[in-house]
């Protein structure tokens, strides 16, 4: 499973391993949007072996949807059009605070730690119990 903390500018990836226990973060990858940066994530896909991927959708801490989230949509759905496999949004909330904290005991960038938070937290939810159960 793949998990996307998606940027403009730099958008953070981490994998889980093959049991979906564990998350580790991957290099960042620079203008995800563009064409260049979609095909690099479909290339981990394939590589990885991936069935599945989560893109963090910014909302604020009421559940709304701002430009960030609106701008996180259009990149879905380009990915969703990309790739052969499952992308779902998943709320993001403090998922940068988090990964900050982290930072310090890390040679990840922040954007990878905090995807990897996001994909840790995706891993625990019964929504993914559902999906692996099917």
């Amino acid at each position: 499973m793949l998990a996307l903390d998606y940027g403009r500018v730099h958008t953070g990836v981490a994998i889980s391993d093959s049991s979906g226990t564990l998350a580790r973060p991957l290099k960042d990858i620079a203008e995800a949007a563009a064409p260049a940066g979609i095909r690099k994530i479909g290339q981990i896909m394939e590589d990885e072996t991936v069935f599945c991927a989560i893109v963090g959708m910014p909302l604020s801490l009421s559940g709304q949807r701002g430009e960030q989230a609106r701008e996180t949509e259009k990149f879905l759905a380009a990915l969703r059009a990309s790739v052969d496999v499952p992308v779902f949004a998943w709320d993001e909330r403090f998922t940068s605070k988090m990964a900050a904290a982290q930072a310090g005991r890390s040679n990840s960038s922040v954007h990878s730690l905090a995807a990897c938070v996001l994909l840790e937290d995706y891993l625990r939810s019964a929504e993914y119990r559902r999906r692996v159960d099917k």
